[in-house]
């Protein structure tokens, strides 16, 4: 059985771990574990723990739609009302007491996979707690993945960004890349998730000894905060500076976006990633894109894109690609 390690933030690989579910390999995902929005955001400020957001997003995207839908729902369910609860997710609860039994977030996702009886690994990039610190194009710096988030009228350029302080991959990370057959890299928010998981040190080692091919599944819009201006070029050339070796392929949208969405992103200043790849032969295109729009809770508080990957279009594609 093929063995294939997915990077990036829970929102963002959740279809493609829910596509890779239903075919015959052996899924691990590798997460971030620097968010510091939201609920997640909460609980770690008041528990002291790595936030659990998008490790949680990376467990109900393992449960299988048929049989354990209710575990999906748990794991993603969020309090409307009560003074404490509030905007607060239950998955993310669950791992936090997990955390506080086992001592550690890799022991508590591995209960909670046994408990859940979910097929897969979820592995923190990194068992350190973290910030992200982002470095922009005039030398400034932040501290704080939720900055990203601030309104801001001429949002700067990111030059980079890492975690503070300086903190290893975590060895399991390290193996799931040493054993990968494949490894694929997003989608999702590119510094904020893609970056971030792969920010720990050491990381870039581990892709030097690692016998996989690397996949990068391009987003589908911009982010005004992050990505404005930058081509599907751009995005393939500083994933490859940051692992020190080239992708193998990327998987474009070639679905049609429709236009009241087009001009809902357009007001925030966002848009379609520019494919200026065309002769460029890793590049596979396809109609991914998900028909439904995003609804995000009213309690929650994080940015949510409106737009998705669909996972069982993904799954075809992943299907020939995968061999």
């Amino acid at each position: 059985m093929k063995k294939v390690a997915v990077i990036g933030g829970g929102t963002g690989i959740f279809p493609v771990t829910s596509a890779l579910k239903h075919l015959p390999v052996d899924v691990s995902t590798i997460v971030a574990v620097s968010d510091s929005g939201g609920s997640t955001g909460r609980i770690r400020d008041e528990f002291g723990f790595q936030p659990v957001g998008d490790l949680r997003q990376s467990l109900a995207a393992l449960a299988e739609d048929e049989g354990q839908e209710w575990i999906r729902k748990l794991l993603l369910y969020r309090f409307e009302k009560g003074t404490g609860l509030k905007g607060h997710n239950l998955g993310n609860l669950i791992l936090t007491a997990l955390q506080d039994l086992t001592g550690t977030t890799s022991e508590a996702l591995y209960r909670a996979q046994q408990i859940f009886r979910l097929e897969g690994t979820v592995i923190p990039a990194t068992e350190q707690v973290v910030d992200l610190k982002i470095e922009f194009t005039d030398g400034s710096t932040v501290i704080g993945e939720d900055t990203l988030d601030r309104d801001t009228d001429s949002p700067m350029p990111i030059k980079k960004v890492s975690l503070v302080p300086a903190a290893p991959i975590n060895p399991y990370a390290q193996e799931a890349i040493a054993e990968a057959d494949y490894v694929i890299i997003g989608p999702g928010d590119f510094y904020a998730s893609l970056m971030a998981a792969l920010a720990p040190q050491g990381t870039a080692q581990a892709f030097a000894k690692s016998q996989a091919k690397i996949v990068y599944i391009m987003n589908l819009m911009t982010r005004r905060t992050q990505t404005a201006h930058m081509t599907a070029h751009n995005h393939v050339l500083e994933i490859e500076r940051h692992l020190k070796k080239p992708v193998d392929l990327v998987i474009m949208n070639a679905g049609q976006i429709p236009k009241s969405i087009l001009k809902r992103y357009a007001a925030e200043h966002e848009y379609p990633v520019t494919d200026d790849l065309e002769d460029d032969s890793r590049v596979v295109r396809a109609d991914i894109i998900s028909d439904a729009v995003y609804q995000a809770s009213q309690s929650d508080t994080a940015h949510r894109s409106l737009l998705r990957h669909d996972s069982t279009k993904l799954q075809q594609v992943l299907k020939r690609i995968l061999k």
